[in-house]
């Protein structure tokens, strides 16, 4: 993909909404399992919450809470199942899930300190081009190691490392048209 030379330059990500079921857990989880300080808080006229958390590099991790919010839709608006453990798909337009960056050197740390804190998670996943899209040894074409959760609200999260830099070689795959599949 090309760059325009007047298209908008983007410095990534300000911040993910989502939204919660009761924002004391999601406070809780969010800055104390997770360690995310917690840097913005807002009331909203006729009743709800949205706060903000430093998820590092500028970027933020948002959550509504709404008063009379409909229920999760596991399968549907979100993830149903961890990686492995069940389907991965959801509906369009969902939100599947979010991938925190983490230093490579630190991710099996993480995941320990997640296990500590009794947090379900999937063992390390190592991502490369195989055939399966995983590898259960660490090998030079892995090109980023995963650990897949659930917060309090049936969100699904990754923590994800890159093990490498991407490049040209990496985008080898023609998009799909949805009505030339199935």
């Amino acid at each position: 993909m090309t760059h325009a030379q007047d298209a908008p330059v983007y410095r990534g990500i300000n911040h993910l909404a989502l939204v919660c079921r009761d924002m004391a857990v999601t406070v809780d989880f969010y800055t104390n399992v997770l360690g995310m300080p917690l840097v913005k808080t807002i009331e909203l006229p006729g009743g709800g919450q949205h706060f903000f958390f430093d998820c590092g590099g500028g970027d933020c991790l948002a959550f509504f809470w709404f008063p009379d919010a409909p229920e999760a839709a596991p399968g549907i608006a979100s993830a149903g199942a961890l990686p492995g453990r069940g389907s991965l798909q959801s509906a369009v337009a969902s939100m599947n899930h979010v991938a925190l960056d983490v230093a490579p050197e630190h991710i099996e740390e993480y995941r320990a300190r997640l296990v500590a804190a009794g947090v379900e998670c999937t063992p390390l996943v190592n991502h490369d081009d195989s055939p399966r899209g995983v590898s259960a040894e660490l090998h030079p074409g892995v090109f980023v190691r995963s650990v897949y959760f659930f917060d309090p609200d049936g969100i699904l999260l990754e923590l994800a490392a890159w093990t490498r830099p991407l490049g040209p070689g990496d985008v080898r795959h023609e998009p799909a048209h949805a009505a030339l599949v199935g």
